[in-house]
């Protein structure tokens, strides 16, 4: 008898221990009456007295909404589902704050989504998805803290408009995808000529830079050839004047410089008679060259007329 009774007791506590794990907490109420929050570790609750009412985790969780139509400013009905991310930081608030507590926030996501969106338009509503997502989450975490939940964030996953709209806003992009193309290729054919432009220019400029440059190349060329030449006939000229040549040899001089004269195209030389008579003087100048022998005497002296013989004396 006594030992089944033992065994009974021994039951009976290793039923009243409570082993509550990590990131979990356990409401505890006393004869129905809220009394305390078991944390992680183990405890033990009073047999018929006391029971565990709720067991809440602390982990984020996260309520994916489905669907759900939403009207802009600018009266287009649109289709939005949302994500909230949220914790747990007071297990008595979220017991005892509401009832369904997770129907409630889904709840409250939805009105407030409609409110927003209902301000804004619809150009806006799909430019603007981080405005709207830090306004529902400042508002949501507002209005949960009496429910002990708070919420992290909150995301838009996805926003679908009529499909009228869809198809004029594929237009749109089109469109703006074409002219965008048109101005691409515009400024390519214009930035083409420019650059063709500037190697032309730059073409012209080097050209004439080439042409100035061998006109120069040609004038000191020239101007070179020309100081050599008087530098070389300078220096033939010294030598003559060095050598202390004959009066024969400076008219054979003169009269090489009247045969380069005629360049080699005249048929005739006309010597004057200066240096002629001058030839004539030098009797070795006259054999070398046979000046004096080819050069005109003058016209022969005229004879007298022959006198008639009378025929008839008067």
């Amino acid at each position: 008898m006594w030992i089944v009774v033992l065994i009974l007791l021994i039951v009976l506590i290793f039923s009243c221990i409570r082993i509550v794990p990590q990131a979990t907490e356990q409401v505890v109420e006393f004869l129905g009456r809220y009394e305390k929050t078991w944390t992680a570790g183990i405890h033990l609750k009073l047999p018929i007295l006391e029971r565990v009412a709720r067991k809440i985790t602390l982990k984020e969780q996260v309520i994916d909404s489905p669907p759900q139509p939403v009207i802009t400013k600018d009266n287009v009905t649109m289709q939005i589902d949302t994500v909230v991310f949220f914790r747990i930081f007071d297990a008595k608030l979220f017991a005892y704050g509401v009832v369904n507590p997770i129907n409630a926030l889904e709840n409250l996501t939805a009105t407030t989504l409609r409110n927003i969106v209902g301000e804004l338009e619809l150009d806006s509503t799909l430019t603007s998805r981080d405005t709207i997502n830090g306004k529902m989450t400042a508002i949501l975490d507002d209005a949960t803290d009496q429910w002990g939940i708070k919420v992290t964030r909150v995301e838009l996953k996805n926003i679908i408009p009529p499909k009228e709209i869809q198809a004029a806003m594929e237009k749109q992009m089109k469109a703006e995808r074409d002219r965008r193309e048109t101005l691409l290729q515009a400024e390519g054919h214009k930035a083409a000529a420019i650059t063709r432009a500037e190697g032309d220019k730059q073409a012209m400029i080097l050209a004439a830079e080439g042409e100035r440059d061998a006109r120069i190349a040609r004038a000191e060329g020239e101007a070179q050839a020309l100081l050599l030449a008087k530098k070389a006939e300078a220096d033939g000229i010294r030598a003559i004047s060095e050598a202390n040549p004959t009066a024969a040899v400076l008219e054979l001089k003169r009269y090489d410089a009247l045969v380069n004269m005629s360049n080699g195209q005249a048929a005739k030389i006309i010597v004057p008679t200066d240096v002629v008579d001058l030839t004539k003087k030098d009797v070795m100048f006259s054999e070398a060259t046979g000046l004096g022998d080819a050069t005109d005497q003058g016209k022969p002296a005229p004879k007298p007329p022959k006198k008639k013989d009378a025929c008839c004396d008067e």
